[in-house]
């Protein structure tokens, strides 16, 4: 440990970076050394904003949209999401119910650091976003992992869930769709887990619909839909996927009264309100038209059905389609064990550092997601980059 390491609290120093922005981070520094590297590490549509929200945006700026915004956001705000509630969900929130945060990320962190103790447990199916283990152990909470596999298209039963509930259970989070995975849990299969969180009413369903317009088949449907356990879920989501306002830094939460109160405590003495004119162009996403929204997810299924047929045809890897997200998370065990001049693949890891350096194609190990059999591709790339990438890929593996 060095000595600059030592003067860092033990939990600051326990949390683990990041694995997509690490590996982001040595595709940029391959780069800048001339290489030709295709990211497909980052889950970032690679679209622009659309023109009518960045319009709102300056409109905002021209009406002075620059001063300190209320802590739990903007009443135009927090209406306009008790709509899109109503209108898209069939849910009915009142504005007390509604809070917004810079990101999904930080809404999230908000939630455990308001709801946990040391030693309460928080149940996490994998493969689970990258974030989710460290933001748990942030709040002093401890995880308690679920692992489920390709073979049951990565979804937990019923009765695994159960078995995982313990007296120290205080939440679960749920991803659908996933990252990584895109895997969507159905109205039937959620209903089947309902049954069992509704025998545990202290037991909260943080619930991270963050992909909910890219879903390719079907519609989403939300735990907050089912009757018996509304008042367990607390619902998170935000307009960076489906807008391609990543940057704009715009999440927000459906809860109880109370729980909105305590997470806007905690965010007026850390961060306060996000900002103004983001806010403002919020607004216009979730009430201005949806044509630029339903595009992207059309192309992110024809980006979708390339890089899958291209895997398919590489022998041994094991395939799910995902039903809605940008990402594909094959099982690449059957490769593990193999050498290529004198680098032998052991894990998941060794694999993306062997096809970066190798294919220059960036990708993320299954590891950083709970899941080390697999690795995960973004496809939120151009098509050309895809097939050229998909090339490459093929060719290293052979």
């Amino acid at each position: 440990m060095t000595s600059q390491h030592k003067k860092l609290s033990k939990l600051i120093s326990s949390l683990a970076e990041s694995e997509t922005i690490a590996m982001t981070r040595k595709s940029n520094e391959m780069r800048a050394k001339g290489a030709e590297v295709i990211s497909m590490s980052l889950g970032e549509p690679d679209f622009p904003t659309p023109q009518h929200i960045k319009d709102a945006a300056k409109r905002a700026i021209d009406n002075d949209y620059s001063h300190y915004a209320p802590v739990a956001g903007y009443p135009e705000l927090r209406e306009a999401i008790v709509n899109k509630f109503k209108n898209e969900n069939h849910l009915n929130y009142d504005v007390s119910n509604i809070m917004v945060s810079n990101g999904a990320k930080h809404t999230i962190t908000n939630i455990l650091i308001a709801l946990l103790d040391p030693g309460d447990e928080v149940i996490l199916p994998a493969p689970y976003w990258v974030s989710y283990r460290e933001m748990i152990k942030l709040a002093g909470g401890t995880a308690k992992v679920i692992e489920t596999n390709i073979a049951h298209n990565f979804k937990i039963s019923p009765q695994q869930l159960e078995d995982a509930i313990s007296g120290n259970t205080k939440a679960i989070i749920l991803n659908t769709p996933s990252n990584p995975s895109g895997a969507v849990y159905s109205e039937d299969e959620l209903r089947e887990l309902a049954v069992v969180i509704k025998k545990h009413p202290d037991i909260f369903v943080i619930t991270d619909e963050v992909y909910e317009h890219i879903i390719y088949e079907g519609k989403h449907f939300s735990p907050a839909q089912i009757e018996d356990i509304r008042e367990q879920v607390i619902v998170v989501n935000s307009v960076s996927k489906s807008f391609a306002m990543t940057g704009w830094r715009v999440g927000y939460m459906a809860a109880p009264g109370w729980l909105v109160k305590a997470c806007s405590n905690l965010q007026g003495q850390v961060t306060s309100g996000v900002n103004s004119v983001a806010q403002m162009a919020a607004v216009e996403a979730l009430t201005g038209p949806m044509y630029e929204t339903e595009k992207m997810k059309n192309i992110f299924q024809k980006r979708r059905d390339i890089i899958v047929e291209a895997f398919e045809k590489m022998e041994g890897i094991n395939v799910m389609e995902p039903q809605g997200a940008f990402y594909l998370f094959p099982d690449v065990s059957v490769l593990f064990g193999k050498e290529f001049n004198g680098r032998k693949i052991n894990k998941a890891d060794d694999l993306t550092w062997y096809l970066l350096e190798e294919a220059q194609v960036a990708s993320v190990s299954g590891n950083a997601f709970g899941t080390p059999e697999c690795i995960r591709l973004s496809y939120a790339t151009s098509e050309e980059n895809i097939v050229k990438a998909m090339n490459r890929i093929t060719k290293a593996l052979s």
